[in-house]
């Protein structure tokens, strides 16, 4: 009797370690590469594309009168002077003047339009989006050379709760048309320092922070 109420015991602390072990462990599957805290060379990031709610300055030479603040709408849309409901998202600032452009010809000759973005909004695959156990979730509009300590940083850190080595990174792989899944330690990083767990964050990318289990 003595004997097998021992067995029990241990089998107990067995399970318990076990369940200790998953909660503290870090996540599983393919790692990114670690990303330095200053670039060595700061770069151009991929060309901006105007999401909606982007504020917007429509500025057409000599034309004053045809150029016009605007925010695009909801739906994608803008209007101006003369331009009713045009498409704005999804082209980029350059893109957008040349549409402008061509309507305008209609009425002007040889406009010169410049369009500017005063506040970013970005659609989706320009943001990077930190969800779960953090301290402000958040959709990030996407910067050039943007690390996962930027992120952090920007959503106040990781939440009391958090299991942050468990923490995964969801990328669309533009290759393959597939989503890849990555392994984050921001644990290591943000609690230990460890500047190998520091990595580069791409348009679009989805940081997931899961809670401890206990």
């Amino acid at each position: 009797m003595p004997t097998s109420r021992f067995s029990r015991l241990l089998a107990g602390s067995a399970m318990l370690s076990l369940a200790l072990s998953g909660c503290a462990g870090g996540a599983s599957g393919p790692q990114l590469p670690p990303a330095n805290y200053v670039a060595m060379q700061e770069g151009p990031g991929e060309e901006y594309v105007i999401g909606p709610l982007d504020e917007l300055t429509i500025f057409v030479w000599r034309n004053p009168e045809l150029g016009a603040k605007v925010q695009v709408r909801p739906d994608g849309r803008i209007t101006t002077p003369l331009i009713t409901d045009m498409p704005a998202v999804g082209k980029t600032p350059s893109m957008l003047a040349e549409d402008i452009k061509l309507q305008l010809s209609q009425y002007i000759q040889d406009p010169l339009v410049s369009v500017i973005v005063n506040k970013f909004a970005g659609t989706f695959s320009q943001q990077v989006r930190v969800v779960g156990a953090t301290e402000k979730p958040a959709s990030l509009p996407y910067r050039a050379n943007m690390t996962l300590l930027d992120a952090m940083i920007a959503v106040g850190g990781l939440s009391e709760y958090a299991s942050g080595n468990r923490a995964k990174l969801i990328r669309f792989d533009k290759a393959t048309g597939k989503q890849k899944e990555y392994a984050i330690r921001l644990g290591d990083l943000l609690k230990r320092g460890d500047s190998a767990a520091n990595v580069m964050l791409m348009p679009g990318d989805v940081i997931i922070i899961p809670e401890s289990t206990f």
